[in-house]
């Protein structure tokens, strides 16, 4: 009973945290700060992008030294390190880092031993993970997946919610800009707003350019006169 009881108040005191950061990046960055602490004997950990092309970009660490490993090997902190089972199952585990093949014995040799993968969101081209490290091998048990898979979650959704803020607010800021050209084409051509937005339309299609960056430029112009 008490051990629930402190995982479950562990638990709400990191959504309270996720919930408080702001933007994505420092989101990212109270997770793996937050997974070390919560998931038992996990030591570091990373939160990494991977493209089902192939590359891996690390977005966050605990430590120096997934950093570094990640941009030495091209591992990053969840490439799967032959992992595939990750495209369609949200867990995965590496009992002994050093018996792996590849970049393996490089990442023993820094005192990595055991891995434990959690993917937070994807889709057919690219998913995210969090990525646990132990010093121990065969660290990750039964209740350590169990105990990373309900962290995992609340780190998905609260990633998730700062990408559609950080999403809403972009397009916000795109409606403006374009609003403001629109308004400047208006006034410089004597046309209405409906002539003035098919202009922007026509130009960025003759161009091959977003209509946001045309609009863009457009208001640049008009504040540099």
């Amino acid at each position: 009973m008490g051990k629930s009881v402190s995982l479950a108040e562990s638990l709400a005191a990191a959504a309270i945290t996720l919930y408080e950061a702001e933007g994505h990046a420092e989101t990212a960055r109270a997770g793996v700060r937050l997974a070390r602490e919560i998931v038992p004997d996990a030591d570091h950990a990373g939160i990494s992008l991977v493209e089902r092309a192939g590359d891996v970009r690390t977005v966050a660490w605990t430590d120096e030294v997934i950093r570094t490993l990640d941009a030495a090997t091209g591992c990053g902190a969840g490439c799967a390190m032959g992992r595939p089972e990750l495209w369609t199952s949200p867990v995965a585990r590496i009992e002994e880092i050093a018996a792996c093949d590849g970049h393996g014995p490089v990442l023993a040799e820094n005192g990595l031993r055991s891995v434990l993968f959690l993917r937070l969101r994807g889709h057919q081209r690219r998913f995210s993970v969090l990525t646990l490290y132990s010093r121990k091998p065969s660290a990750f048990d039964d209740e350590s997946v169990r105990v990373g898979r309900l962290f995992s979650a609340h780190l998905g959704i609260a990633l998730d919610s700062v990408e559609v803020q950080e999403q809403l607010s972009e397009a916000m800021h795109t409606r403006d800009v374009i609003g403001q050209a629109t308004g400047i084409l208006m006034g410089r051509m004597n046309i209405d707003a409906s002539q003035a937005f098919d202009r922007l339309v026509r130009a960025s299609q003759k161009g091959n350019v977003k209509l946001r960056d045309i609009a863009s430029r457009i208001v640049e112009v008009r504040t540099t006169e």
